[in-house]
Protein backbone atom coordinates (compact mmCIF):
# COMPACT_ATOMS: atom_id res chain seq x y z
CA UNK A 1 0.00 0.00 0.00
CA UNK A 2 2.81 2.65 1.06
CA UNK A 3 4.56 1.78 -2.39
CA UNK A 4 1.15 1.90 -4.45
CA UNK A 5 0.85 5.78 -2.91
CA UNK A 6 4.35 6.94 -3.50
CA UNK A 7 3.82 5.91 -6.79
CA UNK A 8 0.67 7.82 -6.96
CA UNK A 9 2.00 10.96 -5.52
CA UNK A 10 5.27 10.91 -7.88
CA UNK A 11 2.96 10.64 -11.05
CA UNK A 12 -0.19 12.85 -10.28
CA UNK A 13 1.80 16.31 -11.14
CA UNK A 14 3.11 14.54 -13.37
CA UNK A 15 -0.16 13.98 -15.18
CA UNK A 16 -1.93 17.19 -14.41
CA UNK A 17 1.51 18.77 -16.44
CA UNK A 18 0.68 16.63 -19.72
CA UNK A 19 -3.34 17.39 -19.75
CA UNK A 20 -2.97 21.18 -18.56
CA UNK A 21 -0.01 21.47 -20.91
CA UNK A 22 -2.23 19.54 -24.01
CA UNK A 23 -1.02 19.38 -27.82
CA UNK A 24 2.17 18.18 -28.58
CA UNK A 25 3.44 16.67 -24.78
CA UNK A 26 0.24 15.01 -24.03
CA UNK A 27 0.00 13.36 -27.64
CA UNK A 28 3.39 12.05 -27.63
CA UNK A 29 2.42 10.68 -24.05
CA UNK A 30 -0.55 9.15 -24.93
CA UNK A 31 1.31 7.28 -28.17
CA UNK A 32 3.69 6.34 -25.96
CA UNK A 33 1.49 5.02 -22.98
CA UNK A 34 -0.80 3.30 -26.06
CA UNK A 35 2.47 1.43 -27.30
CA UNK A 36 3.22 0.04 -23.58
CA UNK A 37 -0.09 -0.58 -23.17
CA UNK A 38 -0.70 -2.57 -26.52
CA UNK A 39 2.90 -4.16 -25.45
CA UNK A 40 1.15 -5.24 -22.69
CA UNK A 41 -1.87 -6.53 -24.30
CA UNK A 42 0.40 -8.50 -26.79
CA UNK A 43 2.35 -10.21 -24.09
CA UNK A 44 -0.77 -11.38 -22.56
CA UNK A 45 -2.25 -12.83 -25.47
CA UNK A 46 0.25 -13.52 -28.25
CA UNK A 47 3.63 -13.37 -26.48
CA UNK A 48 5.52 -14.93 -29.78
CA UNK A 49 3.92 -13.30 -32.27
CA UNK A 50 6.30 -10.75 -32.64
CA UNK A 51 5.54 -10.19 -36.55
CA UNK A 52 1.68 -9.76 -35.49
CA UNK A 53 3.08 -6.91 -32.84
CA UNK A 54 4.88 -5.04 -35.93
CA UNK A 55 1.66 -4.85 -37.61
CA UNK A 56 -0.28 -3.04 -34.99
CA UNK A 57 2.69 -0.75 -33.40
CA UNK A 58 3.04 0.51 -37.14
CA UNK A 59 -0.68 1.47 -37.49
CA UNK A 60 -0.81 2.58 -33.81
CA UNK A 61 1.87 5.09 -34.99
CA UNK A 62 0.28 6.03 -37.93
CA UNK A 63 -3.24 6.35 -36.20
CA UNK A 64 -0.71 8.44 -33.04
CA UNK A 65 0.64 11.04 -35.78
CA UNK A 66 -2.93 11.81 -37.83
CA UNK A 67 -5.39 10.88 -35.19
CA UNK A 68 -6.89 14.28 -35.31
CA UNK A 69 -7.74 13.76 -39.41
CA UNK A 70 -8.47 10.49 -38.77
CA UNK A 71 -11.49 10.97 -36.19
CA UNK A 72 -12.98 14.17 -37.62
CA UNK A 73 -12.35 13.29 -41.41
CA UNK A 74 -15.07 11.78 -43.22
CA UNK A 75 -14.57 8.16 -43.67
CA UNK A 76 -10.82 8.53 -42.88
CA UNK A 77 -11.76 6.18 -39.89
CA UNK A 78 -13.72 3.53 -41.45
CA UNK A 79 -10.74 3.13 -44.06
CA UNK A 80 -7.85 2.79 -41.74
CA UNK A 81 -9.96 0.32 -39.65
CA UNK A 82 -10.39 -1.94 -42.95
CA UNK A 83 -7.29 -1.51 -44.21
CA UNK A 84 -5.93 -2.39 -40.91
CA UNK A 85 -7.94 -5.52 -40.77
CA UNK A 86 -7.14 -6.58 -44.59
CA UNK A 87 -3.25 -6.07 -43.73
CA UNK A 88 -3.66 -8.79 -40.40
CA UNK A 89 -5.81 -11.34 -42.66
CA UNK A 90 -3.22 -11.16 -45.38
CA UNK A 91 -0.74 -11.94 -42.51
CA UNK A 92 -2.85 -14.52 -41.30
CA UNK A 93 -2.94 -15.78 -44.46
CA UNK A 94 0.65 -15.41 -45.48
CA UNK A 95 2.16 -16.78 -42.20
CA UNK A 96 -1.07 -19.48 -41.23
CA UNK A 97 1.94 -22.23 -40.36
CA UNK A 98 2.93 -20.00 -37.22
CA UNK A 99 -0.30 -17.91 -36.72
CA UNK A 100 -4.16 -18.19 -36.88
CA UNK A 101 -7.67 -16.12 -37.48
CA UNK A 102 -7.24 -15.43 -33.47
CA UNK A 103 -4.62 -13.92 -32.68
CA UNK A 104 -4.73 -11.79 -35.70
CA UNK A 105 -8.04 -10.29 -34.24
CA UNK A 106 -6.12 -10.16 -30.79
CA UNK A 107 -3.87 -7.85 -32.82
CA UNK A 108 -6.51 -5.51 -33.89
CA UNK A 109 -7.77 -5.65 -30.23
CA UNK A 110 -4.63 -4.76 -28.66
CA UNK A 111 -4.70 -1.32 -30.50
CA UNK A 112 -8.45 -0.87 -30.43
CA UNK A 113 -8.47 -1.26 -26.56
CA UNK A 114 -4.84 -0.04 -25.21
CA UNK A 115 -4.15 2.77 -27.90
CA UNK A 116 -7.22 3.80 -29.48
CA UNK A 117 -9.77 4.26 -26.72
CA UNK A 118 -6.75 5.87 -24.12
CA UNK A 119 -6.01 8.38 -27.66
CA UNK A 120 -9.32 9.58 -26.69
CA UNK A 121 -7.78 11.46 -23.54
CA UNK A 122 -6.09 13.80 -25.93
CA UNK A 123 -9.03 13.88 -28.11
CA UNK A 124 -10.94 15.62 -25.59
CA UNK A 125 -8.16 17.97 -24.55
CA UNK A 126 -8.33 19.08 -28.05
CA UNK A 127 -11.83 19.80 -28.66
CA UNK A 128 -13.99 22.88 -27.29
CA UNK A 129 -14.04 22.94 -23.76
CA UNK A 130 -11.66 20.32 -23.48
CA UNK A 131 -8.91 22.14 -21.08
CA UNK A 132 -11.72 22.35 -18.45
CA UNK A 133 -13.61 19.14 -19.41
CA UNK A 134 -11.16 16.54 -19.69
CA UNK A 135 -10.77 16.21 -16.15
CA UNK A 136 -14.23 14.68 -15.69
CA UNK A 137 -12.49 11.39 -17.61
CA UNK A 138 -10.43 11.34 -14.17
CA UNK A 139 -13.15 12.17 -11.61
CA UNK A 140 -15.28 9.46 -12.73
CA UNK A 141 -13.04 6.86 -12.91
CA UNK A 142 -11.33 7.92 -9.95
CA UNK A 143 -14.18 9.62 -8.11
CA UNK A 144 -15.97 6.31 -8.86
CA UNK A 145 -13.04 3.91 -7.42
CA UNK A 146 -12.84 5.88 -4.42
CA UNK A 147 -16.83 5.74 -3.69
CA UNK A 148 -16.93 2.08 -3.89
CA UNK A 149 -14.10 1.36 -1.86
CA UNK A 150 -15.62 3.47 1.33
CA UNK A 151 -19.41 2.26 0.26
CA UNK A 152 -18.04 -1.29 -0.34
CA UNK A 153 -16.12 -1.81 2.84
CA UNK A 154 -18.95 -0.05 5.49
CA UNK A 155 -22.04 -1.12 3.07
CA UNK A 156 -21.49 -3.81 1.30
CA UNK A 157 -23.06 -7.02 1.65
CA UNK A 158 -23.99 -8.45 -2.08
CA UNK A 159 -20.90 -9.58 -3.73
CA UNK A 160 -21.26 -8.12 -7.90
CA UNK A 161 -19.56 -10.65 -9.66
CA UNK A 162 -17.15 -12.89 -7.34
CA UNK A 163 -15.66 -14.72 -9.92
CA UNK A 164 -13.83 -11.75 -11.75
CA UNK A 165 -13.51 -9.42 -8.59
CA UNK A 166 -13.97 -11.35 -4.92
CA UNK A 167 -13.75 -8.02 -3.11
CA UNK A 168 -16.51 -6.10 -4.97
CA UNK A 169 -19.87 -5.51 -3.65
CA UNK A 170 -23.42 -4.25 -5.32
CA UNK A 171 -23.62 -1.75 -2.84
CA UNK A 172 -19.92 -0.68 -3.76
CA UNK A 173 -21.14 -0.34 -6.92
CA UNK A 174 -23.76 1.64 -6.63
CA UNK A 175 -22.05 3.85 -4.21
CA UNK A 176 -19.42 4.65 -6.65
CA UNK A 177 -22.18 5.99 -9.29
CA UNK A 178 -23.71 7.95 -6.59
CA UNK A 179 -20.23 9.66 -5.80
CA UNK A 180 -18.65 9.96 -8.93
CA UNK A 181 -21.93 11.89 -10.33
CA UNK A 182 -22.06 14.01 -7.23
CA UNK A 183 -18.21 14.64 -7.54
CA UNK A 184 -18.99 15.59 -11.28
CA UNK A 185 -21.89 17.98 -11.03
CA UNK A 186 -19.59 19.45 -8.40
CA UNK A 187 -17.19 20.46 -10.54
CA UNK A 188 -19.64 21.43 -12.72
CA UNK A 189 -20.81 24.03 -10.54
CA UNK A 190 -17.40 24.86 -10.20
CA UNK A 191 -15.83 25.64 -13.06
CA UNK A 192 -19.06 26.88 -14.73
CA UNK A 193 -18.70 30.27 -12.07
CA UNK A 194 -15.24 30.53 -13.29
CA UNK A 195 -15.69 29.84 -17.60
CA UNK A 196 -18.44 30.82 -19.61
CA UNK A 197 -19.91 27.87 -21.44
CA UNK A 198 -22.01 29.62 -24.37
CA UNK A 199 -24.50 26.92 -25.64
CA UNK A 200 -23.73 24.03 -23.10
CA UNK A 201 -25.96 22.31 -20.51
CA UNK A 202 -22.59 22.19 -18.35
CA UNK A 203 -24.72 20.16 -15.40
CA UNK A 204 -26.65 17.94 -18.10
CA UNK A 205 -23.01 17.13 -19.22
CA UNK A 206 -21.26 16.65 -16.59
CA UNK A 207 -23.89 14.74 -14.92
CA UNK A 208 -23.71 12.44 -17.53
CA UNK A 209 -19.95 12.08 -17.89
CA UNK A 210 -20.04 11.18 -14.48
CA UNK A 211 -22.69 9.15 -14.16
CA UNK A 212 -22.16 6.84 -17.31
CA UNK A 213 -18.40 7.26 -16.88
CA UNK A 214 -18.88 6.20 -13.63
CA UNK A 215 -20.89 2.72 -14.98
CA UNK A 216 -18.14 2.56 -17.68
CA UNK A 217 -15.16 2.57 -15.57
CA UNK A 218 -16.47 -0.35 -13.39
CA UNK A 219 -17.13 -2.37 -16.83
CA UNK A 220 -13.29 -1.31 -17.99
CA UNK A 221 -11.53 -2.36 -14.47
CA UNK A 222 -13.72 -5.73 -14.42
CA UNK A 223 -12.71 -6.61 -18.08
CA UNK A 224 -9.61 -6.24 -17.38
CA UNK A 225 -9.69 -8.22 -14.42
CA UNK A 226 -11.29 -11.19 -17.07
CA UNK A 227 -8.39 -11.03 -19.45
CA UNK A 228 -5.64 -11.46 -16.74
CA UNK A 229 -7.28 -14.25 -15.13
CA UNK A 230 -7.91 -15.93 -18.74
CA UNK A 231 -4.03 -15.35 -19.18
CA UNK A 232 -3.05 -16.47 -15.46
CA UNK A 233 -1.56 -13.31 -14.31
CA UNK A 234 -2.11 -10.87 -11.26
CA UNK A 235 -0.89 -7.61 -13.24
CA UNK A 236 -0.39 -6.58 -17.09
CA UNK A 237 2.86 -5.40 -16.19
CA UNK A 238 5.22 -3.76 -13.37
CA UNK A 239 6.00 -0.46 -14.93
CA UNK A 240 4.27 1.44 -11.84
CA UNK A 241 5.55 -0.13 -8.61
CA UNK A 242 2.68 -0.51 -6.37
CA UNK A 243 0.23 -0.60 -9.83
CA UNK A 244 1.58 -2.68 -12.17
CA UNK A 245 1.12 -1.52 -15.80
CA UNK A 246 0.09 0.71 -17.98
CA UNK A 247 -3.38 -1.04 -18.80
CA UNK A 248 -3.80 -1.71 -15.12
CA UNK A 249 -3.23 1.74 -13.94
CA UNK A 250 -6.13 3.09 -16.53
CA UNK A 251 -8.01 0.08 -17.04
CA UNK A 252 -11.21 2.41 -16.19
CA UNK A 253 -10.29 5.44 -17.68
CA UNK A 254 -9.80 3.71 -21.01
CA UNK A 255 -13.48 3.38 -21.19
CA UNK A 256 -14.77 6.80 -18.86
CA UNK A 257 -12.78 8.80 -21.52
CA UNK A 258 -14.14 7.80 -24.78
CA UNK A 259 -17.58 7.86 -23.02
CA UNK A 260 -16.94 11.81 -22.41
CA UNK A 261 -15.39 12.25 -25.72
CA UNK A 262 -18.45 11.12 -27.56
CA UNK A 263 -21.18 13.03 -24.65
CA UNK A 264 -19.06 16.17 -25.04
CA UNK A 265 -19.36 15.39 -29.13
CA UNK A 266 -23.44 15.54 -29.01
CA UNK A 267 -23.86 18.00 -26.59
CA UNK A 268 -21.35 20.88 -27.59
CA UNK A 269 -22.21 22.48 -30.69
CA UNK A 270 -18.92 24.26 -31.27
CA UNK A 271 -17.00 21.55 -33.15
CA UNK A 272 -13.44 21.35 -32.53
Amino acid sequence: MKTRIISAVVLLPFLIFLVVSGGFWLKTSMVVLGLMGMHEFYQAFSKQNTGLHVIGYAFALFYGFFMEQIINADNYFNIFVSLFLVVLMIYTVICHDRTNALEGMTGFFGFFYAFFLLSHIYLIREFAYGKYLVWLAFIAAFGCDTGAYFVGINFGKHKLIPSLSPKKTIEGAIGGIVTATLISLAYGLWIGKVVVFEDVNLLLLCGLAGFFGSFLAQIGDLAASAMKRINGIKDFGKLIPGHGGVLDRFDSVILTAPALYYIMFFLIRVKP
